[in-house]
């Protein structure tokens, strides 16, 4: 319930793409080198990883991988930003590329819808900018994210409670009820806790906030 087909979710892609290159374009110096979401990255590093899913990767990420030490998180981090050591030019590949349907051979594009999404909040968020979440697009996102394992496993750390979109038809899981906009409940089933909780209700929001329960906290990436 709730997928695109390839060609609406390449044109989600390259729109949300458009408007991250707007939002950056605003932002000064220190918004640039403010936290985001993801724990341990700021503004630019979210964004520079955007920007990187549209480039081919090469044999260099072998060498990467081994200078992260097995840490995905930092390997993700650090390739990103030594492709794009300058704002101007990370904003310009996202304008140039908005359209691009390469990938980086260890992805595939319905891994990119919610990871646009969720990034363009991990930037905007932090920085108490607006940056609106297509509600088709993440109900795609979420059902996504719901049929994953690795990395976020929100069926394991959610397990209990019952997701429910009150700005679409969406639902999962079996429980107490957490209900909010579907935007909210991607950010949820990511781990973005914090910045979710506000934005949902229902018996199931105060168990989740607990850290009793498994979801209330999350490795963001």
């Amino acid at each position: 319930m709730g997928y695109l087909t390839e060609d609406e979710s390449w044109q989600v892609i390259a729109a949300q793409r458009r408007a991250l290159a707007d939002l950056l374009e605003t932002l000064t110096p220190t918004q640039w080198s403010t936290a985001s979401l993801c724990s341990g990255w700021r503004v630019r590093d979210v964004a520079a990883h955007v920007a990187l899913a549209s480039q081919p990767l090469g044999w260099s990420l072998l060498r990467d991988a081994a200078r992260a030490r097995g840490s995905f998180h930092r390997l993700n981090r650090d390739v990103a930003l030594r492709a794009f050591p300058a704002a101007d030019e990370l904003i310009a590949v996202l304008r140039r590329d908005a359209d691009s349907r390469r990938l980086p051979f260890v992805t595939n594009y319905r891994n990119l819808v919610p990871d646009i999404l969720v990034h363009g909040q991990d930037i905007a968020l932090p920085l108490g900018l607006d940056h609106p979440v297509p509600v088709l697009a993440a109900r795609a996102g979420a059902a996504h994210v719901w049929s994953m394992g690795w990395p976020f496993h929100a069926r394991r750390r959610l397990a209990g409670l019952q997701l429910s979109a009150t700005d679409a038809d969406w639902r999962a899981g079996r429980g107490s009820t957490v209900a909010g906009p579907i935007a909210a409940l991607l950010l949820l089933l990511t781990g973005r806790v914090a910045a979710a909780a506000p934005h949902l209700h229902g018996p199931g929001a105060a168990f989740l906030a607990s850290t009793d329960h498994p979801g209330a906290t999350g490795k963001l990436r």
